[in-house]
């Protein structure tokens, strides 16, 4: 087993693709490296294979074609499986944190203190060390108060909290999270940006998966945009992404009344015989 402490490429996708019930395609030849430290959105409509990426790259499911390495592995069914290869697979899943869309997906502990040191006390660490995790990633999403709370009594922002609490407390080097930031309030989703602004800035590898225009260059350099035909359109810097509108037009990513000047969004809605225009800063957030 390899596991080199210091190598360029976390993730290297080499023409993959999965198709559910070897059928319904989700990927077509996706060929992509993600660097460590990188910070990277996965845009796109839904249902052009955003989620299914992610899940390949937190080895929950397996290319139908291709291949997928993983800090220098091969990532194949048979090596998680292999009971030889079981050092490697508890190597990459403290390695990899994976925030679900769903966050009820990701919840099934008694209380939210119970939720968050489950996966630490999977790692055969002291219960003094795992108190101790726990209690600092409680202070550090401000959710001490919800510590003996039932994660579903939550509203939707705290359960978010809760979900990425469960992910932080394992200290993973990659966050992969799917669409984050949806039904979140204002205010949680100015609190999502500024954590994932620091997860960054501390050197840890961000990977969203989000059609949420507003957010991505807030927290991402580099874009790789998902066609329709569940493909990769384009990868490259943030900016430049968002500054071209033909290529969000055609991802399904903004409709035919919207122009973009800049980062200023406009969008002229016909209603009834009337335009009505709503504009959206992309640098004032809610």
């Amino acid at each position: 087993m390899k596991m080199q402490a210091k190598m360029e490429a976390i993730f290297d996708l080499r023409n993959v693709s999965y198709s559910y019930v070897g059928k319904i395609d989700a990927l077509k030849d996706v060929t992509l490296k993600i660097n460590r430290g990188e910070k990277v959105t996965i845009i796109g409509s839904n249902g052009c294979g955003k989620s299914t990426l992610l899940a390949i790259l937190d080895g929950l499911v397996y290319p139908s074609s291709g291949d997928f390495y993983a800090f220098d592995n091969l990532i194949t069914e048979d090596v998680f499986d292999a009971i030889k290869d079981n050092e490697f697979r508890s190597y990459f899943r403290t390695k990899v944190g994976f925030v679900f869309q769903n966050s009820d997906v990701q919840l099934f502990s008694p209380t939210v203190y119970e939720e968050i040191a489950f996966g630490p006390l999977q790692l055969n660490l002291s219960m003094d060390v795992v108190k101790s995790r726990v209690e600092d990633v409680m202070e550090m999403m401000e959710i001490g108060k919800l510590r003996d709370r039932s994660p579903h009594t939550l509203s939707g922002g705290e359960k978010k909290k809760v979900c990425i609490a469960t992910v932080l407390v394992n200290n993973p080097d990659v966050l992969l999270l799917d669409e984050p930031s949806a039904g979140l309030d204002p205010r949680t989703q100015l609190w999502l940006i500024e954590l994932l602004q620091e997860l960054g800035h501390a050197g840890k590898t961000v990977i969203t998966a989000t059609h949420d225009l507003e957010i991505i260059d807030q927290i991402s350099d580099r874009s790789i945009v998902m066609g329709e035909d569940h493909s990769v359109k384009m990868d490259r810097d943030s900016e430049s992404v968002l500054s071209d509108y033909e290529l969000l037009l055609s991802s399904n990513l903004v409709h035919e009344h919207t122009h973009l000047h800049g980062k200023l969004v406009h969008e002229h809605l016909h209603v009834h015989g009337k335009e009505h225009t709503h504009h959206t800063n992309q640098d004032q957030k809610k």
